[in-house]
């Protein structure tokens, strides 16, 4: 095994955004509202009351920034369908200029030589579906089938890589449980049941895509290692359902077409039984998992904290991030061979990794110094490498993100992005974190070893290769 920092030859590098979070216009050219347009124009669920109105303008200036991801040197960007932008109600009429700007999205990325990686749903829900249930109607599997048609059948011939959901136990936690997002609800009974039909959702897509698509498909899930915070039986058993929980929940029932046990025990008199046929449905072949990976939970069994009656415990000398996320690389290459050993090695594209950490609101002298962010690249990069040379088939890496844009309800208090924006101008600044990820991509990850190929243009490289 060599020591020496090379990622293989077609390892894909890219970057992450979603489409409430940068396009703005929500509403413009016929597009129909979305739960988060509602959601965001709720008062007190957004931090300072901000909104997706504007967010980075992304629909009016997506030349500009494909031209900023050239420059960053960019393989793959990923990037998500507003559903409603296309399907105004959600179903039925297909909005012609809304459809038309992914469209010519497409083209002008692969007139650029970056390919297009899609996911066809990153939270926004038609507000029409919702009103009819959303994910608590058994037909949003219908719904969003043919949704996904459409867009196969106008992208297919020129994306080659689909994701059906983007984080689905984020919906159902944050949507369905702790109403902390869109669309707000408070309801133990009700998780359960928008999870699995997320799945079944994401099922009949690939069922259909099997019909008409000639690429590759897969799903996007956050994972998040539960390290037991001490070894006594109960906080192990807090670790395993916390686990379970959001682990194992969206990946067993597409690998072995069964939920966790450990599921029965997190939701108690809330959990259903399901049909077996609803399982036929959710275990498709899929060409890949993507895997979004930001911090570990070391866990505390907490008998009063629900579902999975389990709390995190803050851990002494570690870096956190603006979220309260503890930066622990070690956990993104447990969770990789953890995937690798369950679910038989399945191709792997890490599709969103990185950190928020404070930015200044505007740029000053044309830089913008973020040490921090480059250290948490550089350890979770490194990680990466490391599983790749025991045998875990990674593919590619999206750093998450590209822009800094609405961090949902935290507003646009909280950057992402390694591209900076000033949210009053629209003006974009490339980060000292840009130009590292330049390195990184121009070098194959030679960079991240102190041996690149030729000299770095990033500010302070020699302080941040160990």
């Amino acid at each position: 095994m060599s020591n020496a920092i090379e990622f293989p030859k077609n390892f894909l590098w890219g970057a992450s955004t979603s489409a409430y979070q940068i396009e703005g216009s929500p509403l413009a050219d016929g597009a129909g509202p979305s739960i988060w347009q509602r959601f965001a124009h709720s008062p007190g669920n957004i931090r300072d009351g901000d909104t997706g109105d504007v967010a980075c303008d992304h629909y009016r200036r997506s030349a500009q920034d494909v031209a900023l991801m050239r420059e960053i040197g960019l393989q793959a960007y990923r990037f998500s369908i507003s559903w409603s932008r296309v399907m105004p109600s959600g179903r039925g009429a297909v909005n012609p200029v809304g459809i038309g700007f992914y469209d010519e999205l497409v083209d002008r990325l692969l007139a650029q030589g970056i390919k297009p990686m899609v996911t066809l749903f990153h939270w926004d829900l038609p507000e029409t579906l919702d009103n009819q249930g959303g994910w608590l109607n058994r037909d949003i599997a219908d719904w969003f089938a043919d949704y996904a048609r459409v867009m196969f059948e106008r992208l297919d011939d020129r994306v080659t890589s689909w994701a059906t959901l983007n984080e689905p136990w984020v919906v159902s936690d944050g949507g369905y449980l702790n109403g902390t997002l869109a669309p707000g609800h408070h309801n133990r009974f009700e998780a359960p049941i928008a999870a699995h039909n997320l799945l079944r959702a994401h099922g009949a897509a690939v069922k259909v895509y099997r019909e008409v698509g000639k690429h590759e498909i897969g799903l996007v899930v956050n994972l998040e290692p539960k390290y037991p915070a001490s070894e006594s039986a109960a906080d192990q058993q807090a670790a395993a359902r916390g686990h379970a929980y959001m682990n194992g929940q969206f990946l067993d029932p597409v690998f072995f077409g069964r939920y966790p046990e450990k599921m029965k025990d997190v939701y108690g008199d809330a959990w259903p039984e399901w049909p077996a046929e609803d399982f036929e449905l959710i275990r498709q072949r899929l060409d890949f998992i993507g895997v979004n990976y930001y911090t570990r939970s070391v866990t505390r069994d907490e008998p009063s904290a629900l579902p999975v009656r389990a709390v995190a415990v803050r851990q002494p000398l570690a870096t956190y991030t603006e979220t309260g996320w503890e930066v622990y690389a070690r956990g993104l290459s447990d969770t990789l061979e953890w995937v690798a050993a369950r679910y038989g090695n399945p191709p792997l594209y890490i599709t969103e990794n990185g950190a928020a950490f404070f930015d200044p609101p505007v740029a000053e002298g044309g830089r913008v110094h973020d040490p921090l962010r480059i250290d948490y690249y550089q350890k979770h990069l490194r990680a990466i490498h490391e599983v790749i040379q025991k045998g875990v088939d990674v593919r590619g890496y999206c750093a998450w993100s590209l822009l800094d844009n609405l961090e949902w309800a935290h507003g646009f208090s909280k950057r992402f992005g390694i591209v900076h924006v000033n949210f009053a101008t629209q003006e974009r600044t490339l980060k000292d974190s840009a130009y590292f990820y330049r390195e990184v991509i121009a070098t194959n990850g030679a960079v991240l070893d102190g041996v690149a190929a030729r000299p770095s243009a990033w500010t302070g490289a020699a302080m941040w290769i160990e």
